[in-house]
């Protein structure tokens, strides 16, 4: 199924806050479809960012994209915590920069340092 149900579903997990839920989704959605799910910039073959790292980094251990998903996910899920314990939604560089971070160590936490000066490279382009 891929890594985008997983995230779907996650999303809808998420505690009620205030306002809403919906205004945490409104800001995460947008960054994961411009991350992840669109297509790098020069990344030949590639159709998204898991393909492009499948094709282009040796991961130090076998994971797929749900592995590497659920990591970020996790981490994404302890960064957002004390909004989560304040009832509070952070501002939207606050999620762009959290997002960011977790997406980095989600994936970056299984390559080698080679492997994560590439991943890096190809993630800030």
């Amino acid at each position: 199924l891929g890594w985008e149900p997983i995230t779907d579903a996650w999303l809808q997990r998420r505690p009620p806050i205030h306002p809403s839920r919906q205004a945490e989704v409104d800001i995460l959605r947008p960054l994961f479809d411009k991350w992840l799910k669109q297509k790098p910039p020069n990344s030949g073959a590639a159709e998204d960012f898991f393909d492009w790292c499948m094709r282009n980094i040796k991961l130090v251990m076998p994971a797929n994209d749900s592995i590497l998903i659920v990591q970020t996910l996790n981490l994404l899920g302890a960064s957002l915590k004390s909004y989560v314990d304040e009832n509070s939604i952070a501002s939207e560089d606050a999620y762009r920069r959290m997002l960011c971070w977790c997406i980095c160590w989600g994936f970056g936490g299984l390559l080698d340092p080679d492997g994560r000066k590439v991943f890096w490279a190809k993630f800030d382009e």
